[in-house]
């Protein structure tokens, strides 16, 4: 599938990581998702009513983010993906990408994260 929309980098305050500070004070996370669906009937008919709301995406990864806690940003991902296939069924796949940019690390970057892709046939 060629046709896509995308969320860019929403910002969630979370309590997601491995260390008891992390647990205890939280951190900024931006979460992005990338979805493959065919939007050619929407795009047609200019008609929401066959697309996705991206308000409701943003919600999705939003209360997934904010109403569980992990230990690792790669489950904060796999949770997001699973609920976006399960709530959207026109969506055939989707890309998370969850930055993590104050990760506790003994080195200057700029953040970590990770990227995981999940169809909805596989």
């Amino acid at each position: 599938m060629s046709d896509r929309i995308t969320l860019s980098r929403l910002a969630v305050y979370a309590h997601h990581g491995v260390h008891e500070e992390e647990a205890r004070l939280g951190q900024r996370f931006y979460i992005s998702l990338t979805c493959a669906l065919d939007l050619k009937p929407a795009g047609e008919a200019d008609d929401y009513a066959q697309s996705v709301c991206y308000a409701a995406l943003a919600k999705v990864a939003h209360e997934t983010a904010t109403t569980r806690r992990f230990r690792i940003i790669e489950g904060l991902a796999e949770a997001i993906a699973a609920k976006v296939l399960e709530t959207f069924p026109r969506i055939e796949d989707v890309t998370v990408l969850v930055e993590k940019p104050e990760a506790p690390v003994p080195f200057v970057i700029d953040g970590v994260s990770v990227e995981i892709r999940r169809t909805r046939h596989g």
